[in-house]
């Protein structure tokens, strides 16, 4: 039997390790992943098996038990066998805590004692491994990384079960499935929630601005009036107007020499953001094709993807004329002007910072010293999108070594009785590393900021003409695609008020790691807490509904200053400034505190349940089908395309068909499409469900078939429990609101369970079309034809709903 053994961390790892180093250190044996679960609750302690509001925290830590799935019970076995006679273990997983976890686990478990020696390395090519199992070091160095992945894995155990069970317990009751609570999901969830909620409510601000052309001896170019403050009343714009018309002044010019360095290397969240704008991709696709430019067959062309920082170490300063050597075999490459030779940048400001890198596992994102010199061979073996991600890195990688982009800043302002005017412009000076993309437009070189000037001189005359007012208006917020809501999780300090924490916060990584935060948005999509709308990530009315509850039985629940103060724990750990079990504890006194807020508003009898109509986050009923068969004819007829979500709501179908759809002499709906009354049979067999459930029948339902049939689908499916019965919960892993229904039809019903009990008002097909009127507009809104009636604002019938539904008042 062997004396040393490698441990890969998959299959494909042990094959490039074999590939490059053979049998010199022993048998290479792959894990597959975590080879190893935690305990569940009930196996440490069984009164755990039956869910209640506690905190799930045992005496010590959770301990493991071997996981199934796929080969690992195979693998496990073999590595098991070795390690009886193996005197050294070579762990040759992945750089970073997780793989650190992956790989020690194993011997924590087995109570393995031999002697151990940690190989790193960023790259999967032969002489990337070589060198990294030249330069290993003992596995004791890397104590704080394991210990920190412990504090992470037993932390959201404890965390995510507890916070699961106690709002399953005490927010869930009437609704059937699990309500999931993710130390990491639900702060995601709640961004992209508040972000919607914050562009449904938003009311849009008129403005206006004033422009002008000003004319001096070298020519004209455009100056624009620029007030501290937006100007609201058009009267006062037209002052401005007779005030510039035909003026003449003394221009204050002032012109400055400036440069700008180039951006930063790539880690994957900037990557992920950058193609998910650019080309569209989600989070995880970004991943999935840099991890096949990392590791797959023939290419290795990239280092270590899920990179955590946008530096280099000063020891790869070496590599650079080799990779650049290798690059410019490409034809576009080649093209790119790096200078001999290379500019080489130190410092935070720069490419290569070792201070940078401290608590981090891997550098930035760039080509493979020792593969890149191989490039004419690999390129047509790689797909278009690895192409297009690899010119990526590789044009990063090449403009880092490029001078600084240098141009000249013009600004000219003019004083007119008063009102200031200003221009400004650029002109480049030396393109620098801006050659290395072409197509780069920043977003504060468009528009007024991208004119070039005319030469001018300060003190010079120039002359004002036709001053123009342009109408403006306030915009909400943009929604988040996969890229920026990464960058939202990495960046959580933003939503922090508390200046002193939010400064602490900036050190930190944000919530999630590099390698989890495509996962926990795919999970939420999974889940159908979000959906994708073209590029961007949405909440679903059941994912508002969540939110919506959480918040208010307490908003630590759905708060990311909270979550990445925990990271921070975590973070502590890997620098020996926290211990582990600390930082545990710290996990546990947060989840104990929900867990006490949770049941003292069980106590006064006022948790919201899930179901109820939360805010904006109220289930939408669906159209019924005549209702979706008259707006498609209606679009085919008139060519025009019906308004997203019209085939699942019924407000927003029936606005559609409130807005186009033939009117009678007396301004009504045809009656092919007025909603017919709530028959008795229907009104009979709603109150047999509302009796059997518990549940009350909303007002809404009440007021036409087409929501009554909706309430009572929605209602039917689900069976009232018995008082008294017992019900034992069993989530299927540490957390996420997994799937507990192994069927479609019961995770169906599981849906439907989430979001029923109410409803918003329906559109009243005879008085009208509900609206919501911030508090405020009541000028402006009646102005557009809205009317206040005993149930609220409405848009009277033949009203134009898309002025309301440009403000998000519909």
């Amino acid at each position: 039997m062997p004396d040393q053994i490698v441990i890969t961390e998959k299959t494909s790892q042990a094959k490039d390790v074999r590939g490059a180093v053979g049998s010199r250190y022993g048998d290479i044996l792959p894990a597959e992943g975590h080879l190893f679960d935690l305990l569940e609750p009930e196996d440490v302690v069984p009164a755990w098996k039956r869910w209640s509001p506690i905190l799930l925290r045992p005496e010590g830590l959770y301990g493991t038990s071997p996981a199934t799935g796929g080969n690992k019970a195979a693998k496990l076995k073999a590595i098991r066998e070795a390690l009886r006679t193996a005197k050294r273990v070579w762990l040759a997983t992945d750089c970073d805590r997780e793989g650190q976890l992956i790989g020690q686990e194993i011997l924590e478990h087995y109570k393995y004692h031999g002697e151990v020696m940690r190989v790193l390395f960023t790259a999967q090519d032969s002489q990337t491994i070589r060198t990294a199992f030249d330069r290993a070091k003992p596995n004791t160095e890397y104590a704080r990384l394991y210990a920190a992945a412990v504090a992470r894995r037993q932390a959201d155990q404890i965390y995510n079960l507890s916070l699961t069970r106690t709002a399953t317990v005490i927010l869930g009751r009437g609704a059937r499935g699990v309500i999931g609570v993710g130390r990491v999901k639900t702060p995601t969830l709640a961004i992209v929630c508040r972000r919607e909620l914050e562009i449904r409510n938003f009311v849009p601000l008129a403005y206006f601005e004033i422009v002008a052309t000003a004319k001096v001896t070298g020519g004209q170019f455009q100056m624009r009036h620029a007030p501290q403050n937006r100007i609201v009343r058009r009267e006062i714009a037209q002052d401005v107007v007779k005030a510039v018309d035909g003026f003449e002044g003394a221009l204050a010019v002032r012109v400055e020499d400036k440069r700008q360095g180039p951006p930063k290397l790539h880690d994957l969240p900037s990557l992920q953001k950058l193609c998910g704008s650019r080309f569209g991709w989600p989070a995880g696709k970004t991943l999935e094709v840099a991890q096949a430019l990392y590791d797959g067959q023939g290419k290795k062309i990239i280092t270590y993807p899920r990179a955590e920082v946008r530096y280099l170490p000063q020891s790869l300063i070496s590599d650079v004329p080799r990779i650049v050597a290798g690059l410019r075999v490409g034809q576009s490459f080649s093209a790119i002007p790096v200078p001999e030779p290379p500019v080489i940048r130190r410092g935070p400001s720069g490419t290569f910072y070792d201070k940078g890198l401290e608590g981090a596992s891997h550098h930035a994102v760039i080509p493979n010293v020792n593969t890149i010199d191989k490039l004419r061979e690999v390129w047509p073996r790689l797909s278009s999108d690895e192409k297009k991600l690899f010119d990526v890195i590789a044009r990063a990688y090449l403009s880092a070594l490029m001078p600084d982009f240098r141009y000249r800043q013009t600004s000219a302002t003019l004083d007119v009785h008063g009102f200031e005017f200003r221009a400004a412009g650029r002109q480049p000076i030396d393109l620098g590393w801006r050659a290395a993309f072409p197509e780069w437009e920043p977003n504060d070189e468009k528009g007024d900021e991208a004119q070039l000037l005319p030469l001018l001189h300060n003190g010079e005359t120039a002359q004002l003409q036709d001053p123009k007012i342009e109408d403006k208006e306030t915009r909400p917020p943009p929604r988040y695609n996969e890229g920026t809501l990464i960058e939202a999780m990495q960046n959580a300090w933003r939503f922090v008020d508390d200046g002193v924490l939010r400064e602490r916060l900036k050190e930190a990584k944000g919530i999630g790691t590099p390698a989890t935060r495509a996962e926990i948005i795919g999970g939420l999509k999974k889940q159908g807490f979000l959906i994708a709308q073209g590029k961007n990530i949405v909440p679903t009315e059941i994912g508002l509904s969540l939110f919506g509850v959480l918040k208010q039985a307490d908003p630590a629940l759905v708060d990311p200053g909270v979550t990445a103060q925990l990271e921070c724990l975590l973070d502590d750990v890997v620098v020996g400034k926290q211990e582990m079990v600390g930082a545990i504890d710290a996990v546990c006194d947060v989840a104990q505190r929900i867990i006490d807020k949770l049941m003292e508003g069980a106590a006064l009898g006022g948790p919201p349940l899930l179901g109820a109509a939360v805010g904006n986050g109220a289930a939408a009923y669906p159209p019924t089908p005549a209702m979706k068969r008259f707006a498609d004819s209606l679009a085919r007829q008139n060519g025009i395309k019906p308004p997203p979500g019209y085939k699942t709501s019924i407000s927003i179908c029936g606005a559609f068909l409130k807005q186009h759809a033939p009117k009678k002499a007396d301004g009504e709906v045809p009656g092919k499409l007025e909603p017919k009354p709530v028959s008795p049979a229907q009104m009979l067999y709603a109150k047999m469900i509302a009796y059997g459930k518990g549940l009350i029948i909303p007002g809404e339902a009440k007021a036409n078939s087409p929501t009554m049939s909706a309430w009572i689908d929605s209602n039917q499916g689900t069976k009232r429990r018995k008082s008294g019965r017992k019900t034992a919960f069993k989530p299927a892993g540490s957390i996420a609101a997994q799937s507990t229904a192994p069927t479609k039809r019961s995770r169906k019903r599981k849906a439907g369970a989430v979001a029923v009990a109410s409803t918003p008002a329906q559109p009243n097909f005879v008085t009208g079309t509900p609206l919501r009127i911030p508090y405020g507009n009541k000028e402006i809104a009646l102005k557009l034809g809205a009317r206040y009636g005993s149930t609220g604002w409405y848009a009277p019938p033949g009203i134009d709903l898309s002025t309301f539904g440009e403000r998000g008042w519909l």
